[in-house]
């Protein structure tokens, strides 16, 4: 990937901007972000053909969290790849950084009233952030050809 100092500086602009966001929510009492959860959910309802609405609600919110995690780690592990790229960096380090963010994610909720760890949530993290890598080498791959 070409690197350009324009380009380096959007991708760490747009890597900060994602940990921001990762992390701002993880500073969210639980009771804040069940309910930012809960207007995710109705807002997807109205958009997706396929709701969730035959799931139990507990279910539910299980759910969306979960993919919330999976879909935040996506870009930010694609972005980890972007920029390591430009960097030349080695390829283990997006994964790397993006194994550590999810740490430290999980580790931030230690000290917010309701929240509290999850090895899971640090596993479903880091498979986004290799499944960001993936897509966007894929992606850099097809567009070459």
């Amino acid at each position: 990937m070409k690197c350009t100092p324009a380009r380096l500086r959007l991708c760490t602009a747009l890597l900060t901007a994602v940990l921001v966001f990762i992390w701002g929510n993880s500073l969210l009492p639980a009771s804040v972000s069940q309910q930012f959860s809960d207007f995710v959910g109705h807002v997807l309802e109205e958009i997706l053909p396929v709701g969730l609405e035959d799931l139990p609600e507990e279910s539910e919110s299980f759910l969306l969290r979960k993919l919330a995690h999976l879909t935040e780690f996506i870009t930010l592990g694609v972005l980890l790849a972007w920029n390591c790229a430009m960097r030349q960096k080695r390829t283990a380090f997006p994964l790397l950084w993006g194994i550590a963010a999810a740490c430290i994610d999980e580790t931030i909720q230690v000290f917010v009233p309701g929240r509290g760890p999850g090895l899971r949530d640090v596993a479903i993290d880091s498979l986004g952030v290799l499944l960001g890598i993936v897509l966007l080498h894929l992606g850099h791959r097809y567009l070459k050809h």
